[in-house]
């Protein structure tokens, strides 16, 4: 029988959990932005970790985006927390929905993939990501929850990692249902 109250698991040394709440507000070494190609901030989380973490931010991301061009969806950057508990930001692009027509599954997977690589390669022990895609670009939430919560598990499995914790910082209820849903599949899996 599927366990659909799991908020924590734990992945080798990695502790894996849900929580609904505002992302700006974690004291993780990092959060993920949930960005778009130009990096100058939106709607949404993207434009609730600007508002929060003040200019620095916008100001490092005009200069990344000066040297590399927009960002492509499924990669990542890192830049500054500016006035937020969190050190930094990773802005990742994930997918807009077309239907699961255009390979939108391996890129939402290599959005969460290139965000842990990223935080591992400047040494941080902690991560917390929103639900990524399924705003304004329309992921269908259960598909984006399941293949979310598979893909950070597969990476803690597979990857020898400094990351202690990972935390899913889920907006509404309904949010984190699906993700407790996901987390719950996966677990009776491992």
């Amino acid at each position: 029988m599927m366990n659909s109250d799991i908020t924590e698991i734990t992945i080798s040394q990695t502790k894996l959990s849900l929580v609904q709440g505002d992302i700006t507000r974690q004291a993780t070494d990092v959060i993920v932005n949930a960005a778009n190609s130009s990096l100058m901030g939106g709607g949404g989380v993207d434009g609730a970790i600007h508002a929060a973490g003040g200019s620095a931010i916008l100001e490092e991301s005009r200069r990344l985006v000066a040297e590399r061009g927009l960002l492509p969806p499924g990669q990542a950057v890192i830049t500054t927390g500016g006035r937020l508990k969190a050190k930094y930001v990773i802005h990742t692009v994930g997918p807009v929905w077309y239907g699961g027509c255009r390979n939108e599954a391996a890129t939402l997977a290599s959005a969460y993939r290139e965000s842990l690589k990223l935080a591992i390669e400047h040494g941080l022990s902690s991560v917390s990501f929103p639900s990524i895609s399924t705003g304004a670009y329309r992921y269908p939430l259960d598909e984006a929850a399941k293949i979310a919560v598979e893909t950070v598990v597969s990476f803690l499995k597979d990857t020898d990692t400094s990351l202690r914790e990972v935390v899913f910082v889920l907006y509404d209820g309904r949010t984190y249902r699906a993700y407790l849903r996901a987390l719950g599949e996966t677990s009776e899996r491992l």
